[in-house]
């Protein structure tokens, strides 16, 4: 019966539309870097981080670095838990395909379109790192065949679980029903048949999306796509005139081999202050980066609205009733 459920639900995945839940924003304005907004839910008796994150569009470890205190499986009747669809946009260029591994998320910007769609990933674990660098969209399958690596053969035999040398698409097939790869040898984004690990590094190196977004990807990215793979625990951006950062756990290995190390972080806030003469708050720079919260919080004042002044204008500068005013359309 669990073989016949899992073929019928991969058939369907095959032939429907797709219909993930990737949130999609329109561009911030010019000089701002964010995108959306925190919510809060309250959680029913049944719920689970894995499911609040996949109806939401979220991973299972985005949910449990902005809920440290809540228990992942069992949050319980009525918990009220936070859900963090707000973003700084990664840095570098906002075209085509970015992904930071830190953040364990996928931004697509669609060619001509005023927007972002955000999607996200599971990657490879430690010793499978996937790994950073620019690619292309080479071709797209759809209902891939996967052909193990002799070294996941090995690891599947040793563990008693061999595999064949080629499996065949199918609710078997770990590749699930899409698959777009690209130009950085043997590394593709596809789909799963085990969607609890996205949002989670259980991967051999590729990018793994929950079935129904790789399904809408598919017919997104087209190919010659840019591809961009970045892995950037700690950003920092803009909001109109405020400066904030959204900071992450450096992947394991990352820390492993750098400790608590504050200097990409305060290499990122540097990077976006630029010219301005707005002195950070570094208490609430460190308090970010300890946290880990995956959350943009502010490191400097929020800039004071501009008031109108009521002082009446020089009389030089007053226009006589006689002088007609310009339109929008003179003097451009």
């Amino acid at each position: 019966m669990k073989s016949l459920l899992s073929v019928f639900i991969y058939t369907l995945s095959m032939t429907l539309p797709g219909i993930g839940n990737a949130l999609s924003f329109p561009l911030p304005a010019p000089g701002n870097d964010i995108v959306g907004e925190v919510r809060q839910i309250q959680t029913r008796y049944e719920d689970t981080f894995s499911d609040i994150a996949r109806a939401n569009g979220l991973g299972y470890t985005e949910m449990t670095e902005s809920n440290p205190q809540v228990d992942p499986w069992l949050p319980g009747e009525g918990t009220s838990v936070t859900l963090p669809t707000r973003f700084i946009l990664p840095p570098g260029p906002r075209e085509g395909v970015v992904i930071n591994l830190a953040e364990l998320r996928l931004y697509y910007f669609p060619k001509g379109e005023d927007r972002v769609i955000t999607y996200p990933l599971g990657i490879g674990r430690e010793g499978w790192s996937t790994p950073t660098g620019n690619a292309r969209v080479t071709r797209k399958q759809q209902g891939p065949t996967w052909y193990p690596p002799e070294s996941i053969r090995q690891e599947h035999a040793a563990k008693g679980n061999p595999l064949p040398k080629v499996v065949k698409p199918g609710p078997d097939n770990p590749l699930g029903t899409h698959a777009i790869y690209l130009s950085m040898a043997g590394y593709l984004l596809h789909g799963t048949n085990k969607p609890y690990g996205v949002g989670m590094r259980v991967s051999h190196g590729c990018i793994r999306l929950y079935p129904e977004d790789i399904a809408v990807l598919f017919d997104q990215v087209a190919p010659n796509t840019p591809v961009r793979i970045i892995n950037e625990p700690y950003k920092a951006g803009w909001e109109n005139g405020r400066l904030f950062v959204e900071t992450h756990p450096p992947l394991s290995e990352q820390r492993s081999r750098e400790g608590i190390n504050f200097t990409p972080l305060v290499r990122a806030i540097i990077n976006a202050l630029g010219d301005s003469q707005q002195k950070p708050d570094w208490e609430a720079m460190k308090q970010a980066a300890l946290g880990q919260r995956g959350i943009p919080v502010p490191v400097t004042p929020a800039v004071a609205p501009t008031i109108p002044s009521t002082t009446p204008a020089p009389h030089s500068l007053m226009l006589s009733e006689s002088e007609p005013v310009a339109s929008e359309s003179q003097g451009r």
